[in-house]
């Protein structure tokens, strides 16, 4: 649907320096922007947490034209569960199964280049790395579980305004048409759970779309999780959000373009924020002691 783009999935993270490192030095993407909240967030951006928090933004180029990760750290959570509902981030990237080895991390190799790896940190995400080259960004897909791919279109295509590209029994991948990322849902046949690792996709439409949007989905009889509100972010621009739950309440934030891209610029300085974050931080250390 015209104006609309993916902008980022949600990851949580517990060890941060750590974590940070394998996204940075493993796959190679770059950190975008960082920033530091006093208090939780009331779109609970990161999750049901009334606490201080992070948002580190990173990925392999501008937020404006590129698919990318958004890793929230709650100060004093050590860890997260898995649940079933996220099942794969698809990269395609050369390069990565040699900074596995050297970095002596697991993996599965398959036929092709294909690599699956799993975050070795909580929760453990899990990783498709195809050892390719990409066109343009290599952030490829994210792929959900979905426990009725006929209830799963009825919400991402017919409401959403996602195009189906490609679609069986088991399976449905959808995209909007400003970017080539696509998003997949997979019935592997198990209910879905979701746990505390439970993660948000993010999309971009103009302003103007976003009441309507939570009409539409109102009406259809699906949950709103967080009606329209406006988000504040120190020092930079106000954004205007609405967060979805799908058929499988799977969460979906629509944000206003406009306040959007001028909230995620490249900030040059975001690395040395987040280094100086993570040599402050002494959470963990009380986590060790109690």
């Amino acid at each position: 649907m015209e104006g609309r783009r993916p902008l980022h999935y949600v990851f949580k993270l517990a060890e941060r320096e750590k974590t940070i490192k394998f996204y940075t030095e493993i796959l190679g993407m770059k950190v975008l922007r960082h920033e530091e909240f006093e208090g939780g967030c009331a779109a609970t951006c990161n999750g049901p947490y009334d606490n201080a928090w992070s948002k580190t933004m990173v990925g392999y180029g501008s937020e404006d034209d590129h698919v990318v990760i958004e890793l929230t750290y709650n100060y004093g959570i050590n860890s997260y569960e898995l649940g079933n509902d996220f099942l794969l981030l698809t990269i395609k990237l050369p390069g990565v199964k040699e900074k596995l080895d050297a970095a002596k991390f697991a993996y599965e190799e398959y036929k092709g280049g294909r690599v699956l790896v799993r975050l070795p940190y909580s929760p453990g995400y899990q990783f498709e790395i195809i050892n390719e080259q990409a066109e343009a960004d290599p952030v490829q897909q994210v792929t959900l579980a979905s426990s009725d791919i006929v209830q799963t279109i009825e919400f991402w295509q017919i409401l959403l305004g996602m195009s189906i590209v490609d679609r069986n029994d088991t399976e449905v991948t959808l995209k909007y048409n400003a970017c080539p990322f696509t998003l997949r849902f997979l019935n592997d046949g198990r209910p879905v759970k979701h746990s505390t690792a439970q993660g948000r996709m993010a999309i971009a439409a103009p302003e103007k779309d976003l009441l309507p949007i939570q009409e539409v989905v109102n009406s259809a009889g699906y949950q709103i999780k967080t009606p329209l509100i406006s988000l504040d972010t120190p020092g930079k621009a106000t954004v205007e959000v609405v967060v979805l739950l799908d058929p499988d309440h799977h969460e979906v934030a629509f944000v206003g373009d406009e306040a959007c891209r001028e909230l995620s610029q490249f900030d040059p300085k975001a690395a040395d924020l987040l280094d100086a974050a993570i040599k402050a931080d002494k959470s963990l250390d009380y986590k060790k002691k109690f």
